[in-house]
């Protein structure tokens, strides 16, 4: 049931992501997008870039902020995925970034409390973007 109610949580983060993303003028390009690598929340188009999107939702900050589990593991993980969809895309020349959407929702009917770090890491561990 607690894996259930995260998985809910979850979802409702990254439409609340998506609703905040588009009234900054972000462009959503795709959404859960996966591959080998695993899973990015959102890619999106921020003018010329292409932005790779983690959103992390939590009721409380307990276990700390939402922004805080994008450990370096994770980063290092998104850097794979953003590396094969660009690759894929023909995007490799096109810049890109990686950015955290974190929300607070501690009120199921409240509104969120929603903070967006631009650029929130370089791209990380083997495979990088950049040698």
């Amino acid at each position: 049931m607690k894996n259930l109610f995260r998985l809910l949580l979850g979802d409702r983060g990254e439409r609340a992501a998506v609703r905040y993303l588009k009234k900054q003028r972000f462009r959503i390009v795709a959404k859960q997008y996966r591959n080998l690598y695993g899973e990015v929340d959102i890619i999106a188009q921020d003018g010329k870039t292409i932005v790779f999107i983690e959103v992390k939702t939590r009721t409380s900050t307990n276990d700390g902020q939402p922004f805080e589990a994008v450990d370096l593991r994770k980063q290092e993980k998104l850097t794979r995925i953003a590396l094969a969809w660009l690759k894929k895309h023909g995007r490799l020349e096109q810049p890109a970034r990686f950015d955290v959407v974190s929300i607070l929702w501690p009120d199921e009917r409240g509104e969120p409390q929603i903070q967006h770090f631009r650029n929130a890491f370089e791209a990380t561990g083997r495979g990088q973007f950049f040698s």
